[in-house]
């Protein structure tokens, strides 16, 4: 591969900004990958700014005949979203999401994931139709695209049934809003070829009985194999006709840059069951009566989910207390509009499963925590059994579809290809309702004996769905893998047509060659991705991209997923000799990989195998240490509490002084020692903080028995409170001392330190350092950790929480938001708001240890109304990263601090100081600890 990408000149030309153009080896490594099992790297990625700009880089592109690949979520498991020329990022510049008519519909740009949409629908009570699992990842352009259904939404509520209307741009750059009044003229007018064959090609597909049989056959269940030839039949208009072609159609036929959707109704009533069978046979020959009674959802789980899933942290307890042999679950679920109607539905389920031959009988709960967990179980299984797999293997995952009554015989003659080729460790699991099942294969597919094997299945595969009258793909798209396929089941006229359609939209085969039409027949045996194993943190990651939408530098370098598939790519190159390539990526990875990585384990978070990134780029920080740094931040630990002074009259002394003066100091010192190890002095950074020094002893409380350890964190004295505020210490001193509550704050605590600087920097003999003191001191306070640990940055909780867990001591921590939610707010009485409105801040930390509600809580005893923005997300400050690289927090909190300001609220609130910092600078408005809120809105008048 060589280094240095290749774009025409009119493509760079059509790009309004050379910059969003990337041709070094770190991007297109990094945007190779996708969540499927196929490796094309590209020429060059091109981050399109709006559908004008994909318009003019389209006509470039047809003219140059480049070709065109468009990715945004990249959760897409079958070949679609991958491209070795040009890849178009349309997920950055694309997120818009406009609610319409109070929810009933809502018009939505590609890049907006699932859930970011749904959030936007909650307070209406609507949803979208499409429900797929990978919901927190998957974006409306790849849901359209791929014609994604899902749990619940079979083929009533998919995207082909709910879409209103389409704006999206052909490859000659003629852009086309469906909903127009006069669309189908304009289309008419400007692409007169294309609109006269799409009424040929209807004509041709309504007068043969044959086709219309076939499409009524396929389309009757689950089908994203070939395009949606459906259309022909179902709409009149050339126009809609069209804009139905382009569902499922995997960016082979035109750009989608906007899809307005109808919405469907949340129904606020449901009930779930785990039900575990003896069998999977005894599994699916239940589904045909489960399906009588009217059930939502039935998810059908094998033997090898079922001992996956035992290994979860939080794994249902129907699961648990057995060694799995042959057993299969079903995931039931009853919605409805009321909880009589949810009953009567349940009653019918119950009756069913209490005939079935269960492990023990199947108990239908409302409850959300219940119901929560066995989703969490069904939605991990792909990557959670991916992230299984042995090292250095290829998860392949394949979807098919057969009628109900036959998906028993099916899944049995299933696994018998799987004993008779090898794949013993295969998994069978789907949306049974619809008689739509995933299985996945793992191998490395390498060498002729491996392949020779791959080719072997899946052609009997195909027989055996083919020939049970199924479709060969059901959500996941045609995709590389089942191109070849296409013609087999839809025989060759459909297949003529589907060929004739490609090449009136796209005459110049630019758009996603290979994808959907491809007339050879090995697609499938191509370009097979072959992990390499390189570290342990991350070798399970099966490249899904789960985490990418909680990541700060997301827009800004590289994300989780990017960052492993690096590392991937240095040990590919490696391995393959390529030495330039190795270097070129391992020197942009620094900045990109390690400098502007927040960890802040937000990845952890979202990912279905627990990786966190973080923890790789913590062990990279430490094995690339600078000896020196590392000297001088251990000697910092041990002389903490001098240190936080220095640091504290410094901020202090540079307040009172012009921040240009100051500023140009610190650019002087960050071109001599490096960005990466010399913060960056802004006019929005505070004076220093009072000492801690005279905290020691008991605060609050008179004579009561003291119930907590109380640690202030550091970073609360080395930078002051915002504007007058008195800061959160001091709040929560005061805040203690109404309630009648009675906390110890150790001896020396001028020199304790959560350990994060350290930790966060890879320094461990400074941490080290830091983690003895705070055990010894805590471990006196606390009587050997009988008291509760409280601390009140919510960074600094988390810190103190893994110093003592690295430890081996069962000692209690708690924020201090979570503590003043739980023990102080109930003792002091009615709270009358302080403020009308009020914007929090949640963070990582907060996120993490489940602090949230506790935050909320607080927010709501001191505001009428508490707004937390749908465009959250962690601000990237990070400690004193976001010091060092302010462009990582300006990246990072661009969308939420646009939402903020368009709220204007009365008051601004999180729980950490950083992130307080963080988020005033990235919004103008001040943002400080909601406890001072808190403290305001308590304090007696006499104050």
């Amino acid at each position: 591969m060589a280094l240095d990408g290749c774009v025409p000149d009119a493509v760079a030309e059509a790009v309004g900004e050379p910059a969003r153009i990337k041709t070094r080896a770190i991007d297109r490594v990094a945007y190779a990958s996708d969540a499927s099992h196929f490796l094309l790297t590209p020429n060059a990625v091109v981050v399109a700014e709006d559908a004008a700009e994909v318009a003019r880089v389209l006509r470039a592109a047809s003219a140059a005949g480049s070709r065109v690949t468009f990715r945004s979520g990249g959760t897409s498991l079958s070949g679609q979203a991958s491209g070795d020329d040009l890849l178009v990022d349309t997920r950055q510049g694309f997120r818009r999401i406009e609610v319409l008519d109070d929810g009933r519909r809502v018009r939505v740009q590609p890049g907006a994931t699932v859930r970011q949409v749904n959030m936007r629908l909650l307070r209406h009570g609507r949803r979208l139709g499409p429900d797929p699992a990978s919901e927190a990842a998957c974006t409306i352009g790849g849901v359209v695209a791929n014609n994604s259904s899902g749990m619940a939404c079979g083929i009533t509520e998919n995207t082909y049934r709910t879409l209103e209307s389409l704006v999206f741009v052909l490859p000659s750059g003629t852009t086309v809003d469906s909903a127009a009044p006069d669309a189908d003229a304009r289309l008419n007018a400007a692409e007169p070829e294309l609109f006269d064959g799409l009424v040929r090609l209807q004509r041709r597909v309504r007068e043969n009985p044959q086709s219309v049989a076939i499409i009524a056959r396929q389309f009757s269940m689950k089908n994203t194999m070939g395009y949606g030839v459906n259309a022909f039949c179902d709409f009149d208009s050339p126009v809609q006709v069209l804009t139905h072609l382009l569902i499922g159609s995997e960016g082979t036929l035109a750009f989608i840059a906007e899809a307005t959707y109808r919405t469907v109704p949340i129904q606020p009533v449901a009930t779930t069951a785990l039900a575990v069978f003896d069998t999977l046979d005894d599994a699916t020959r239940a589904l045909p009566d489960l399906v009588a009674t009217g059930a939502a959802t039935l998810e059908l789980m094998d033997a090898t989910s079922i001992r996956v899933g035992q290994s979860f942290a939080d794994a249902p307890a129907q699961i648990l207390g057995f060694d799995v042999a042959a057993e299969a679950a079903l995931l039931v679920e009853y919605q409805g509009a009321t909880a009589e109607e949810v009953a009567a539905l349940t009653a019918q389920g119950a009756r069913v499963l209490g005939d079935a031959p269960l492990r023990a009988p199947a108990a239908f709960s409302s409850d959300p925590s219940t119901r929560a967990t066995a989703w969490k179980l069904r939605k991990g299984l792909y990557t959670s059994v991916a992230g299984a797999r042995p090292t250095g293997t290829t998860a392949l995952l394949e979807d098919v579809v057969v009628p109900v009554p036959t998906l028993a015989s099916t899944c049995e003659s299933l696994q018998e290809l799987f004993e008779r080729y090898g794949y013993r460790d295969s998994v069978i699991f789907g949306h049974a309702k619809d008689g739509n099942i995933h299985f996945m294969l793992t191998d490395r597919f390498a060498g002729d004996a491996a392949m020779a094997r791959f080719v072997g299945f899946t052609d009997e595969m195909v027989d055996l769905v083919l020939d049970a009258g199924g479709n060969l793909k059901a959500e996941h798209g045609t995709g590389r893998v089942m191109a070849p396929y296409v013609r087999r089941q839809y025989g060759d006229e459909l297949y003529d047509v589907m060929r004739e359609l490609k090449g009136l939209c796209d005459p110049t085969g630019i758009l996603n060659p290979g994808v959907i039409i491809d007339d050879g027949t090995d697609a499938h045996l191509r370009d097979i991705k072959l992990p390499e194993p390189v570290e342990a943190e991350v070798d399970r990651c099966v490249e899904c991209g789960y985490c990418e939408p909680v990541c700060p530098s997301k827009d800004l370098t590289l994300t989780p997923r990017q960052r492993i598939v690096v590392r991937r790519g240095m040990a590919r190159a490696e391995a393959a000799g390529d030495t330039a390539l190795a270097a070129a990526l391992e020197r942009d990875y620094d900045y990109d990989g390690v400098q502007t990585c927040a960890v802040d384990g937000m990845c952890v978070t979202a990912c279905p195998v627990l990786i966190n990134t973080g923890s790789l780029v913590k062990r990279l920080r430490r094995e690339e240490q600078n000896p020196v740094m590392a000297a001088g931040w251990k000697a910092a630990a041990k002389a903490w509490g001098p240190v936080t002074r220095v640091g504290s009259l410094a901020l202090t002394a540079a307040d009172a002084v012009p921040a240009s003066l100051v500023g140009a100091v610190t650019t002087v010192g960050r071109a001599v020692l490096g960005t990466d190890t010399m913060p960056a002095y802004t006019a929005d950074l505070p004076g220093g903080g009072a000492k801690r020094r005279g905290l020691a002893g008991s605060r609050g409380g008179g004579a009561v028995d003291p119930v907590a350890v109380y640690l202030p964190a550091c970073v609360n004295s080395m930078f002051g409170p915002a504007g007058d505020g008195i800061g959160v210490t001091e709040a929560f001193s005061r805040l203690v001392e109404r309630a009648g509550v009675r906390v110890i704050v150790p001896e020396g605590i001028e020199a304790l330190c959560c350990s994060t600087p350290w930790t966060s920097k890879g320094y461990t003999g400074g941490r080290e350092v830091m983690a003895k003191r705070v055990v010894d001191a805590v471990r006196a306070a606390s009587g050997g950790g009988e008291l509760v640990v409280v601390s009140d940055g919510a960074s600094c909780t988390e810190g103190f929480a893994h110093i003592f867990t690295d430890a081996g001591l069962d000692y209690r921590t708690e924020d201090a938001v979570g503590f003043v939610a739980r023990l102080v707010l109930p003792r002091l009485g009615e709270v009358a708001p302080v403020v009308a409105s009020l914007v929090l801040h949640p963070t990582c930390s907060s996120t993490q240890m489940g602090l949230n509600p506790a935050l909320q809580a607080v927010g709501a005893a001191v505001a009428t109304t508490v707004t937390v923005p749908d465009a959250w997300g962690c601000c990237g400050f990070a400690g004193d990263r976001g010091m060092l690289h302010p462009e990582l927090t300006a990246s990072a909190t661009a969308a939420e601090a646009a939402e903020v300001r368009a709220i204007d609220a009365d008051a601004h609130a999180s729980c950490n100081r950083t992130c307080e910092i963080g988020m005033t600078r990235a919004t103008g408005k001040e943002y400080r600890h909601v406890l001072e809120l808190l403290e305001e809105a308590t304090r007696p008048v006499s104050d």
